[in-house]
Parts: C-alpha cells; structure tokens; sequence
C-alpha cells in the first residue's frame, strides 16, 4: 500500500510539473485574453459615447457625458462643429487612451519576428506593464459612470411635482400618487468609487515581494572562472559562486551591467556544482546583439601592440550577476525509468548537464535507460561535448553497462561533409549519421524494446518539436507510453 501511493504521490507531483512548465502557455494566454476584452470594453465605450449624445436627457443634466444633444454627430451627418468633445477630454478618456496605445505597443513587440530581432525592444516596451497597471487603479477617477443614492426618495420612473405623464390617464394618476410614485426629491447621483486598485494591488505586491528576493539572492558577487570559444560561434562560460546549488535540467538568469544594466536571459546549466568541484557552467551561442556584445567582452580580440608579451597576464573578466537556479521540464529525465532525450543544434544543453550528472557518479535516481539524439547541421557542432560523450561512453563500457547509454548523432547538412577523424573521437564517429532522424522508427524500436514509460524530453527547432509531440499522443507501440517535455526559451 505504501508503495502504491508513493507512486501516486510521485505521478502527482509530476503532473504538477508539467502543469507549471505550460506557465509561459498561460501567460500568453492571458495577454491575449487581456487584449480581446479590451478591445469589447472600448468598443463598448464608443457606443456609450453616440448614445449619450443621441439619448441625452434634459431630466438628468448630471448622468450624461454629452453637454447637449447631438455633440457626438454620426459620420454621415454633416457637422460643421467640433466633433467629440466629451468622453475624450475627461480623465478616464486620457488615461483610456493611454491604456490601449501601452496595451497596443506591448502586443506588437511582443511577436516572434522582433522578439528575435531586436529583444530589447520587447523587454522595455514590455515592463511597461507596471505604468500600465498604475494607470488602470486610477482609469475610473474623474466619474464617467455613476450610480444613484436616492432610490427611495426618487425611484426609476417617478414623477417630479411639476411633472405629469400623458401615458397615464387621470384615475391612473391618482392611483399612482397613493402607491408613492410621485418623487419626493431630484435624483442625486454620485461616481463609482475606483475599485480595480482591490484586485491589482494584491498581485503588485507580490510580483515587488519577488523581484526584491531575486534581486537581493543575485546580488551575490559571481566569479568568472574560465570563458572558452567553441566552434560555430559558442562560448563555454565557468563560474563560481558562494553556496550555489542547483541541479541538471534547471537554468540560471545572467545579468552583465557591462552589456546592459536591465537585461537578462536565460541559459541552460551545462554543468552543476558537485560537492568536489563548486563550479557552474553554461554554454550560449552568439546569435545577437546582446550575445555577441557580451562575447567580446568576455573574449576580447588581442590587440596590436600586445601580441609579443614580456609576461602572462590575468585575464580580466566583466562583471555579472546570476539569479537562480530555477526549474526546468529537463529536471524530470531522472524521474522515468526510461528516457528520450533529442536535441536540436545548441539545444543540447539541458542533456548536457544530465549526462554530465551521469559522468560525476550522482546516484539516488530512478532512470534506468537514456536515449540520447543529437540533430546538427554542421559536424563542428558536437565538438562542443565531444569530450562529455567520450567520457560518459569510456565510464559506463568500464562498469560493463553499455546499454544504460544508447547515443546518435544526426548531421543534417549533407554538403561538404567532414568525419570526426580524431583517434579519441572513435565512439562517436561510429554513431554519426547522416540525414534527418526518422523520428516514428526511434520510437517504434523504444517501444518495443521498453515495456514501460518513457519520457522524452525535447529542446530544438518547432520542427522537431512538433513531430515529436504528434507522435507521442498518437503512438502506442506494444502497450508502451510516450510522455512529451519541451524546453523553450523563445
């Protein structure tokens, strides 16, 4: 019984995961939701606008936003006045305003195309949310709307002293005046007091509680170990920081002040910190501004006149800052007793510090059997954890387990093909292929060969991604289940 629900407890907390790595899925989706009834409130507005104007009451001067009748004219209407004058000029029609061109500006930046070409285009225009939001506590200030507080003394449809209704005929009258509906005051009418500060106010708070921890947990100084150039413009970056702990599969969030005071991204642990050696390791590829500043900050080009040195000197390194670890779907490879782990091109770094694990000898965990694909257009690419795999392969062949590691390695550019020639390099040469895997055969030989669970873990182009996940819900090969994880920081 105990065991049953462990495993219940662990099947649980595993949905669990799964559920909060879809919290980017849920943000977007709120956003988007965000935008869609915006676009109904304010659409909702603008038809107040013509019917105030056209439904204008001399009977309550104080209800309407219109100053007379016909302010607001229809467009085919010919208006030699001033069109709109009314909602506009109030405050919750300037804050209104200000609200959808913020709103408009965060949506558009917050597409693919800019978000890859110019991020810090989408990262300031997106923590405008902050002046969004101070904006939306104080939109309904100004009374726009307003409610009644004198229903008893005057209730909708009641008949003022010196008002009779020629709808009501005489004996009607009287009878209404013993049932009370004559008015015995004007109607009063007061603005709604501004109420959106009792839902925002909670979750501002705790959004500054958050920022305040992580910025009081990253202000620990880091030191930069090491910073290597790989091949295909990536660059391993070794670090060192005081109680650091953290564990594969999760990432970290850098900060470089050198390169830009408000930015951070995101990288992959490569490597962990083990109780033998306290360093950390990433791997980023340049691929923008921000990258290929930070690059030459870290490796600059050597200069002209210091070529010929008298002596070494310390490299000196930029300063940087990390928060984190934080988790990542990757942290799961453990938790099946068999996995799939397919990287496309720099995607392989999450996998990178699983099999890292592996290498450093971590025990306590379940998994049993990893499948490891790697998909690369140009060979030079696995150059990057050449030595990893080597080792991993030499390590698991001494303890006579070769099977608990089953590796390859795709490369799908098939122009000006090269061999990893190199004598250390022999296991993975074996294991190179060429061509695009083909993704329903791997899982079909998985499942025939695995009885059991198997989790696969992806982190690559969409391309990939999708057809990998198409075949898991879709393939049940002799009893066998696929459950599909995927990183993305896009």
């Amino acid at each position: 019984a105990s065991s049953v629900f462990s495993s219940h407890i662990q099947v649980s907390s595993r949905k669990t995961r799964r559920l909060l790595d879809k919290s980017k899925s849920f943000h977007v989706a709120c956003g988007v939701a965000i935008c869609l009834f915006s676009a109904v409130h304010v659409s909702a507005h603008l038809v107040n606008v013509v019917n105030f104007s056209l439904s204008y009451s001399d009977d309550f001067p104080a209800l309407n936003l219109a100053r007379y009748r016909g302010e607001v004219r229809l467009p085919n209407v010919s208006n030699h006045d001033h069109p709109v004058r009314s909602a506009s000029v109030l405050f919750p029609g300037v804050t209104g305003v200000l609200l959808v061109l913020i709103l408009l500006l965060m949506f558009i930046s917050s597409s693919y195309c800019i978000r890859v070409s110019n991020y810090e285009i989408f990262w300031y225009t997106h923590n405008l949310f902050i002046v969004f939001y101070t904006i939306l506590m104080v939109h309904m200030v100004g009374g726009a709307l307003k409610y009644q507080t004198n229903l008893k003394a005057h209730p909708p449809g009641c008949l003022r002293t010196n008002q009779s209704n020629s709808k009501l005929q005489d004996e009607d009258l009287v009878q209404a005046e013993d049932d009370d509906i004559r008015c015995r005051e004007d109607a009063h009418f007061e603005p709604h007091y501004p109420q959106t500060w009792l839902w925002v106010s909670g979750p501002l708070c705790l959004y500054c509680v958050e920022r305040l921890y992580r910025y009081i947990r990253s202000s620990d100084p880091v030191t930069i170990v090491t910073a290597i150039r790989h091949p295909c413009n990536v660059v391993e970056l070794r670090m060192l920081k005081k109680d650091f702990k953290a564990r594969p599969g999760q990432y970290i969030v850098l900060n470089c002040p050198g390169v830009s005071s408000f930015e951070n991204h995101p990288f992959t642990l490569t490597k962990c910190p083990t109780a033998n050696k306290e360093t950390f390791g990433i791997h980023l590829r340049v691929v923008g501004d921000w990258t290929d500043r930070f690059t030459q900050l870290l490796l600059p080009p050597p200069r002209a006149d210091m070529e010929i040195l008298p002596m070494v000197q310390q490299r000196r390194y930029p300063k940087v800052f990390v928060d984190g670890p934080f988790g990542g779907p990757s942290e799961d490879v453990f938790n099946y007793d068999v996995s799939l782990c397919v990287a496309g091109g720099i995607g392989v770094t999450p996998f990178a510090c699983v099999l890292q694990a592996l290498l450093d000898g971590w025990r306590g965990f379940r998994l049993q059997r990893l499948y490891f694909v790697w998909v690369c257009k140009e060979i030079q690419s696995f150059y990057w954890f050449a030595e990893l795999l080597c080792a991993l392969h030499k390590k698991l062949w001494q303890e006579n387990r070769p099977d608990y590691f089953n590796l390859k390695l795709y490369v799908s550019c098939t122009e000006s093909l090269q061999r990893m020639s190199e004598e250390r390099y022999r296991p993975l040469s074996s294991r190179l292929l060429v061509g695009r895997p083909k993704w329903k055969m791997i899982l079909d030989e998985i499942g025939k060969s695995n009885k059991k669970r198997v989790g696969v873990f992806c982190c690559g182009p969409k391309s990939i991604s999708k057809t990998l996940h198409r075949l898991c819900n879709s393939t049940r090969s002799s009893g066998t289940v696929f459950e599909f994880n995927k990183e993305s920081f896009s």
